[in-house]
């Protein structure tokens, strides 16, 4: 169980701090739900506190971890799957996994392949969604601003 004021990340939303534990009543069923601010797009989530394990619920890397983030980002990528259709099943897959390197690496690769060929519209759409996960944990872990967390992971991959 987690606390007010601990720093979680939701798998497919980012990182944010517990704001407060409410009670509410949905559907005629009365339950607990985390309030979660997320710093990044300033979105506010609730999480039902009874299906935190199910939907991957963790708190937040390190800052040491954070550091390894950014070497994650510094790698050469490996051979991307030229099928965009698979390729997109791939990455929607590590970005719904919740492991902050598997989404560093959908993030290195995504910001590559837009640099040498460009995207399509899903795959940019993805790369903004997995780029708010990415530096909504790494504002956190860091205690750094938006903007400083973006151009550290533009200049690790040489934008």
């Amino acid at each position: 169980m987690y606390n007010i004021g601990d720093k979680i990340v939701y798998p497919m939303h980012g990182a944010g701090v517990i704001e407060s534990i409410e009670e509410r009543e949905i559907l005629g069923q009365k339950k607990d739900y985390y309030v979660v601010k997320i710093p990044v797009g300033d979105m506010k989530v609730m999480i039902p506190i009874n299906n935190v394990e199910d939907i991957g619920i963790r708190e937040i890397i390190s800052t040491k971890e954070a550091d390894k983030v950014f070497a994650v980002l510094g790698e050469h990528d490996e051979n991307a799957n030229a099928n965009w259709n698979k390729r997109y099943r791939e990455n929607m897959s590590k970005i719904k996994s919740g492991n902050i390197y598997e989404v560093a690496g959908v993030v290195r690769s995504l910001m590559q392949r837009e640099k040498d060929k460009g995207l399509s519209t899903g795959e940019r759409k993805m790369l903004n969604s997995a780029k708010q996960i990415l530096v909504s944990e790494l504002v956190l872990a860091k205690n750094m601003e938006q903007l400083e967390i973006e151009k550290i992971i533009d200049n690790y991959i040489h934008i």
